[in-house]
């Protein structure tokens, strides 16, 4: 029996398991088992690699971002608009079928876009080469998922399914569970607050079904069974994700009113050009990028080329803004002034640690370079040797 009948004979048993204390525990061993399936459909089936020509591209500018959605729902024409980049758009579904890159210019920032080819309901499975599709998914720092506002609700429903099984968690924060294998000394369980979605029987039945004897359990939250395996599993990726809603221009005001409220979702139109800077406005929001700006020691700030930084990208701290710059200021590093949003007066004389807010000016000033043993800098600071006017040596003249 093949993965593929595997998973579908254990989602034909989770659906006719009625769901109760009685069985919550048989439920739970169930979606442990599902989680190791579907881990071992995503890895190579060869020790050449997958097969198949990728999608993947060389990332490129301070963020990416990637459309995701089913045929003929817009994607290609959103590229097209807001990168100026050429993708066939056309009546017809799978006009793409590659992935085409483009580049969005937005706040001095150079955002990556990618219109990546329509993927279909199963492609979690590897139908209509969805794997790849969703494998260049997982490398985005944020996703739009561009759904067509005519059809109903349950697409957006396929497509985070979809998703979901192939390990992405969409607007999720990762859960705050410590898990830590050890070779001997038994399972070690402990929570700082009071569980109330699974108990200590079941988080062992769940360690049994991944053969894990020993280890160190720590729940700083309260959480559920999905949210433990997903720990153990260790290969979750969690992306931002907005849920864009084109054709709008079919819509009546109050379906177009009533989109606009649902949560991480926006309406636009690409026949009409219709709210493509709150769009950009929110694909901002969403990323959280921040520019911090360059000021050299007697000299006015460079406010023409920021550096950008991001959460998702390292951080957004001063050192890693020293770690963007060149790796060897950091050693050299002595204090760095700040000017803006996130210091308390200006200029703030800061660390490496200070976290740095968007339209930051900062000045980096490095350490006094220290030349030979005597640690006296480059300038030398105690006086030469005295010498008496009677013991100088008078030049001779020049003879003419």
């Amino acid at each position: 029996m093949g993965i593929l009948e595997k998973i579908k004979e254990i989602e034909f048993e989770m659906g006719r398991t009625q769901k109760n204390k009685a069985t919550e525990y048989h439920l739970g061993q169930l979606k442990a088992k599902l989680a190791k399936l579907r881990t071992q459909l995503q890895e190579p089936s060869g020790k050449g690699g997958a097969s198949g020509e990728g999608f993947e591209v060389q990332k490129y500018g301070d963020g990416r971002v990637a459309l995701i959605g089913f045929p003929s729902v817009g994607k290609s024409t959103l590229l097209t608009e807001l990168t100026g980049t050429s993708s066939e758009a056309a009546g017809y579904e799978f006009t793409t079928l590659t992935c085409i890159p483009g580049v969005i210019h937005y706040n001095d920032a150079k955002i990556q876009l990618l219109d990546l080819p329509g993927i279909i309901e199963g492609a979690a499975e590897g139908r209509g080469r969805g794997r790849q599709v969703i494998a260049v998914c997982k490398s985005a720092d944020l996703l739009l998922m561009v759904l067509d506002a005519g059809k109903p609700h349950y697409h957006r429903e396929i497509l985070t399914r979809e998703l979901e099984a192939v390990g992405m968690r969409l607007n999720r924060s990762p859960p705050n569970i410590t898990f830590r294998k050890k070779k001997t000394g038994g399972i070690t369980i402990n929570s700082m607050v009071q569980l109330t979605r699974m108990d200590e029987r079941m988080v062992q039945r769940i360690l049994q079904e991944y053969k894990i004897h020993n280890c160190d359990l720590l729940f700083k939250e309260d959480c559920s069974v999905d949210d433990l395996i997903d720990v153990i599993e260790g290969n979750r990726r969690y992306v931002k994700c907005l849920y864009v809603y084109n054709k709008m221009d079919i819509c009546s005001m109050e379906e177009v009113d009533e989109i606009a409220r649902r949560p991480y979702s926006i309406p636009i139109s690409c026949y009409l050009k219709l709210n493509f800077d709150g769009l950009l406005a929110r694909i901002w929001e969403m990323m959280g990028l921040v520019r911090v700006y360059t000021k050299k020691v007697g000299h006015k700030p460079d406010f023409g080329d920021p550096v950008v930084l991001s959460e998702d990208r390292g951080g957004t701290s001063i050192r890693h803004f020293c770690e963007m710059i060149h790796k060897s200021l950091v050693p050299q590093f002595q204090y760095a002034l700040v000017w803006g949003t996130s210091s308390k007066h200006m200029p703030q004389r800061c660390g490496l640690s200070h976290k740095l807010e968007d339209e930051d000016v900062v000045q980096i000033v490095k350490k006094k370079v220290q030349v030979g043993d005597d640690a006296r800098g480059r300038f030398s600071q105690a006086g030469k040797e005295y010498v008496r006017t009677v013991d100088r040596v008078k030049k001779e003249k020049l003879k003419t």
